[in-house]
Order: C-alpha cells, then structure tokens, then sequence
C-alpha cells in the first residue's frame, strides 16, 4: 500500500508539469489518480462514493450561480472596476483589492472571493505575466483569509468542529498571522506587477461568457473536488500511520503535500483536541501557505485557474518560489515562538 500511495502521489506531482495532455485535462487525470490512491488505500467505500459524490455540490451551485449573476451585472461592474483602477495609482488599487479579498473572504468564502477576483482581472488590462502574479497573490491572501471564520472554507470549518471550539477561535489563534500573511502578500503586487499602460479606451475585458460555457466551468469544478476528495481519503492511512507523532514543526514543512492533496481533508487527519495551540498553529499555516503553491492546492486556485485558462507550469513558476519564501518566514517565527 505504502510504495503504491508514493508512486501516486509522485505521479500527481510529476506528470500534470510533464504531459500535455494531462495539463490540459487535469480534472479527469487527478479524478483518475484519486481513484487510484482510495482503491490502494482500501477506501473505496460506497460511504466514501457519496460522500466525493455530495462535497463538490454546494462549491459547484456557487461557481454556476456566481457566473450566472456576474453575466448579469458584468457590464457596470467592469466600468466601476474601470473606473478606480485610473483613480488610484495600479499597482497600489492592485494591493488594495488582494488584501480585501483576503480579508473579506472570511465572510463571503473563499469561492464567492475568488469569482470576485475572476471578474476583476478579466477587465483590468494587464499583460500575461502580472495578471498571473495578480491572481496567485490574490489565491494565497484569499486561502489564508478565508481561515479566520469557520464559514469561509472547508479547512476552517473542520478545525473549529474536530477541535470543539467556538466561532472566533481560529480568529484568535492565528488573526494576527494571517492578516499580517494577506497584507504581505497584498503589498507584495506592488514591487512585482507592472505598471499598466496608461490607455485612452476602455477595454471591456472578456467577451461574455455562454450559459454552456458556465456550466461547462461548473462541472469541472464538480470533478476537481471530487477528485481531491478521493485523493484525500485515499492518502489519509498513510497520514495517520507515518505524520501524527512527528514533531510539530517537522509536521510543518510535510504538510507542503497539501500543494496537491485537500487540506480539509489533511487538517481533520491531522489535528486533534488534546494538541496544545502551538501545534495546532504550526499544522494549520503549513496547510494555509502550502495550499497556493499548485493549482490542486486550494479551490480558489482552481476556480481562477479554470477561468483564466493559467497552466500548471505557469502557476507553478510564482506560486512555488512565493510559497517557499512564505513557509520559511512563518518557520522562523513558529520556530521563535517554541
């Protein structure tokens, strides 16, 4: 079980960079490696069936509903939009609207926060490579953001349920790093994102979307939750056989395997009630930073990916080297604090 989960996992992280085609069908390649790892794992359950079955629902509905009204509303919201990024200087309204996101994701969830984002950088007129560092820094403010209420992702709702706790406990355990996290990354657009040529004519971003494209967009999100639901549950007897006991900050830097795994699905394996703060603080932001490394890391990732048609490769060549930078620098202050 154990040689067959690795050579998965290493199949997940090598091929979709490697193979073409796999990069361009992700969703079906990872539905058919989550296959894979649940069956090696002995999960593949009807329990677990369902279960993948029923997770993506409530994320799918959203991504449909929220594509829907944007086509509704896309043409004052594009002028609004329009209109502050040449009131305020770019890369500054930049800054500002990552460090909202990721604020705010908290109460609108991070998927609602990553439609958002998808609307705002389908109009702003930016070459390829800063709208790629725009939206990657705005996944990682919005992936850690959204932590601080337990309605704003998956990760915070398992937590704040396995660990009993109330509704502003992970606000308490870890708001000041995370929002320290978010403004770091909001700050970071300004020395990374060119400035936008200044233009006398308004571009109207993308042409409107179909119904039939929204749908279509919708249900690969469907399969990528699923997918990385089985990936979970698959992965999850490796977990418990060979991470818990480690030390907490050993635990730490492992947990970079949620660039490709669910995070929920690591963080309910992983945390326990009888853990002390410290510990639960060094699991939770080694998940929260990892996530924005990869595109399988967190669904804002995959939403705006999906969207914006950005490849692996492309994500992984400033979401990586962003993501190390941001382990390292929290590591020292975990490290400090012990």
């Amino acid at each position: 079980m154990v040689i067959g989960l690795i050579v998965i996992l290493a199949l997940v992280l090598l091929l979709p960079f490697t193979v073409h085609r796999i990069e361009r069908n992700l969703e079906l390649f990872l539905f058919f490696m989550g296959c894979a790892a649940a069956y090696v794992s002995g999960v593949l359950q009807p329990q677990l069936i369902m279960q993948a079955l029923h997770n993506p629902l409530h994320i799918t509905f959203a991504v449909i509903a929220a594509g829907v009204v944007f086509r509704w509303v896309r043409v004052p919201f594009e002028s609004t939009i329009l209109y502050w990024s040449q009131l305020i200087p770019f890369r500054i309204f930049l800054a500002c609207i990552i460090m909202i996101l990721g604020i705010i994701s908290s109460i609108i969830t991070a998927i609602i926060a990553a439609l958002v984002l998808v609307a705002i950088a389908s109009v702003l007129q930016m070459d390829r490579r800063s709208e790629i560092r725009f939206v990657i820094l705005a996944c990682y403010a919005i992936g850690m953001g959204a932590v601080l209420t337990p309605v704003g992702e998956p990760l915070s709702t398992i937590a704040t349920n396995k660990l009993n706790e109330d509704f502003y406990y992970l606000m308490n355990l870890l708001g000041w790093d995370i929002i320290a996290g978010v403004f770091a990354f909001g700050l970071l657009a300004i020395f990374l994102i060119k400035p936008r040529r200044r233009s006398t004519q308004h571009s109207s971003g993308q042409a409107a979307e179909s119904y039939v494209g929204i749908l279509i967009r919708g249900m690969k999100v469907y399969v990528f939750v699923l997918a990385l639901t089985l990936l979970g549950a698959g992965f999850e007897p490796l977990i418990r056989l060979y991470l818990l006991d480690l030390h907490p900050l050993t635990l730490y830097w492992i947990n970079m395997i949620s660039a490709v795994l669910d995070n929920a699905t690591l963080a309910a394996a992983e945390i326990s009630p009888a853990m002390d703060e410290s510990t639960i603080q060094a699991i939770l932001l080694g998940l929260l930073i990892s996530g924005g490394m990869l595109i399988p890391g967190n669904i804002p990732n995959i939403i705006v990916a999906g969207k914006l048609n950005i490849r692996s490769g492309e994500w992984a060549r400033t979401g990586v080297p962003l993501g190390l930078l941001a382990m390292v620098v929290y590591f020292v202050i975990l490290f400090a604090r012990q």
